[in-house]
């Protein structure tokens, strides 16, 4: 007989039954995520942006099978995404509001990238992580994350409209938080399209930018950098960072570059930091990251400790607490002097040449 934990019949307490409840929650959460992916895909939320519809017409026009599409936008209900009026019709919610590709905030490229098929490939084998400390992709892909990356440009226009995503939603509250007005010269080491850059060049017209990242990555960055409006006071260089960085910056930034890598490859990439700023004494380097704190409260998110879980299973690296960024500034001849959260989930990291 199925025995439902849940059941009014069940004699066990309802602390137990709430957390057998929690629990059932956290078993089916890739359901929920999977199916996020497969809506954004279909672009299910533009078609609703005009008003309820039946499913018959959004999935005529998704090219969809229309009950498959009926039953995974009631799933999707039970969660807040998207809501139904009857009769098989849906109108959107606030949160599925978000899935728009022409909303303002939207969320969609970070749906698309998060919880792809990609990602389900490398968790798959999440458990060869656990026992060896070594990320999934060379058993996965044949290769690092990045290598594949390399060779696979459909998957790195996603996850570089992913990591566009995650800037527009984090920068605000990051140029509201720190003061970068004594930066002549700003260096985006790892910069990928931009995005960080930009926002920075455009509220400080006097600044000049170098953006540095890999030659296939900056294939696309000066479209970008154009639109933005800041081509004509930014550099593109293409190198590895594991190698060199460019000099002439009095600042050089890195958004979630460091997390990316284990330990030692970190104080590789500081270290060359370091030497690009000889002879600049009160040279800094900022880091756009997630600092982990103590504790972990049921009811708080702390995104970075998830975000860890990620840089374990894909590219390898970690995210990383007050002490091991200091740690990791001291071995590579740099002083952690402040740490300024913001009103986003990652603060501002600040360290100076010792």
């Amino acid at each position: 007989m199925y025995y439902d934990p849940m059941s009014s019949s069940n004699p066990h307490s309802k602390a137990e039954l709430d957390a057998a409840g929690q629990l059932l929650q956290l078993c089916i959460g890739f359901i929920p995520a999977i199916c996020l992916n497969a809506i954004v895909k279909l672009r299910v939320a533009d078609h609703l942006a005009a008003g309820p519809q039946h499913v018959h017409d959004i999935a005529r026009t998704v090219g969809a099978n229309e009950d498959a599409l009926y039953r995974v936008m009631r799933a999707l209900e039970t969660v807040g995404v998207f809501r139904e009026t009857g009769n098989r019709r849906f109108e959107q919610t606030p949160m599925s509001d978000l899935l728009r590709s022409d909303h303002p905030q939207s969320l969609r490229p970070f749906v698309e990238f998060f919880p792809d098929p990609l990602h389900f490939r490398c968790y798959a084998n999440l458990m060869h992580a656990v026992r060896t400390g070594q990320a999934t992709p060379q058993m996965t892909l044949g290769g690092s994350l990045f290598e594949y990356y390399a060779t696979h440009p459909e998957d790195l226009a996603v996850f570089n409209a992913a990591m566009v995503n995650l800037t527009h939603v984090f920068i605000p509250a990051i140029l509201d938080a720190y003061d970068f007005s004594e930066i002549r010269t700003l260096v985006d080491v790892g910069g990928g399209h931009g995005s960080v850059l930009a926002s920075i060049l455009q509220k400080y017209p006097a600044m000049n930018g170098v953006l540095f990242d890999l030659d296939h990555v900056l294939h696309s960055a000066g479209a970008y950098l154009h639109a933005a409006g800041v081509s004509e006071r930014c550099k593109r260089v293409g190198g590895d960072f594991f190698r060199s960085v460019p000099p002439g910056g009095d600042a050089y930034i890195m958004k979630n570059i460091i997390h990316d890598w284990d330990d030692e490859k970190c104080v590789t990439i500081l270290r060359n930091v370091k030497t690009a700023l000889d002879g600049q004494p009160r040279g800094k380097v900022l880091l756009l990251e997630f600092v982990l704190t103590p504790g972990g409260d049921p009811g708080d998110l702390q995104l970075g400790k998830w975000a860890d879980i990620e840089m374990l299973v894909l590219p390898g690296g970690r995210e990383r607490t007050e002490e091991e960024f200091r740690s990791l500034f001291a071995r590579s001849g740099f002083r952690l002097t402040r740490i300024i959260p913001t009103k986003s989930p990652q603060s501002v990291i600040e360290a100076e040449c010792v």
